[in-house]
């Protein structure tokens, strides 16, 4: 059972660094994601590190987040162009999102006052249910659906408390079908079949490939100290945990994707 506090924030978007460079902001409608993965980076930030509970078991509400954003878009888009990265630090589309509509709330106030580019990322297919308002968008808004694998054993293994691989690819297949531009995002690349990228091709036109080592801050330093490489010991899968082990898939992508449709890192990331 996840454990939900409400809480007002004092600012909602916050000025993009680091990986994110490219953006002027991120926005994150929670704090905490019930999707717990457990590769996720986040576990190690200090978010994470000064909460007494487990990774995973507590989500706070912004309840607030709808009124300060519509304030701090248009501060923000007064003094220059804004790019969002929706969201960095957990899922917009998790469990509690069902019942809350935040992150709906938030969209609506974005269409209205809307900015010059939304990235919005997450592993969740319920973001189907706002297609409405990311049509409002046009060419401004992209939503990356985050794919690591297309074997339903190894997305158990890794992030058992995330939405099956066949919702996911159905949610991109609709969004598209709506017009609205779409990526699959391959973060972490983790062990898949040959027939990935065939899968992925009859899909989306644009793939984005990243892993620990490119994609998680430090290196893959902060994987490290979480220890998930005892994962892929268990399943005797240790070769798919190195820094080339992103190009088997990539390789296999370039077979059925126009190179400049292929993104590796950072660059699938960017505006």
């Amino acid at each position: 059972m996840t454990h939900v506090q409400r809480k007002q924030s004092k600012s909602l978007l916050t000025k993009a660094s680091g990986f994110l460079e490219g953006y002027s902001h991120t926005l994150n409608p929670y704090t905490g994601c019930a999707f717990a993965c457990s590769y996720c980076y986040v576990r190690q930030m200090p978010v994470a590190l000064f909460r007494s509970e487990s990774w995973g078991s507590w989500v706070d509400v912004k309840e607030n987040a709808p009124a300060l954003l519509a304030k701090e878009l248009a501060r923000a888009k007064s003094k220059g162009p804004v790019t969002i990265f929706f969201s960095s630090a957990t899922d917009p589309y998790q469990p509690i999102e069902y019942k809350e509509r935040l992150t709906r709330a938030l969209l609506e106030v974005i269409s209205v006052a809307q900015p010059d580019f939304l990235f919005v990322q997450t592993r969740s297919p319920l973001v189907t249910r706002d297609a409405d308002l990311l049509q409002l968008l046009g060419d401004r808004v992209r939503v990356s659906m985050t794919v690591e694998t297309d074997r339903e054993d190894i997305r158990r293994a890794f992030t058992p408390s995330a939405p099956p691989i066949a919702a996911r690819l159905e949610a991109l297949r609709e969004l598209a079908a709506r017009g609205i531009s779409v990526q699959a995002t391959i973060a972490p690349a983790l062990p898949s079949s040959d027939g990935f990228a065939e899968r992925l091709a009859g899909i989306v036109d644009r793939v984005c490939i990243d892993d620990y080592f490119m994609g998680d801050g430090s290196g893959g330093g902060r994987t490290g100290r979480i220890g998930v490489r005892a994962i892929y010991d268990a399943l005797g899968l240790t070769d798919w945990y190195s820094r080339d082990a992103y190009k088997r898939v990539h390789e296999r992508l370039l077979r059925h994707f126009p190179q400049e449709r292929v993104f590796i890192s950072q660059a699938g990331f960017l505006p």
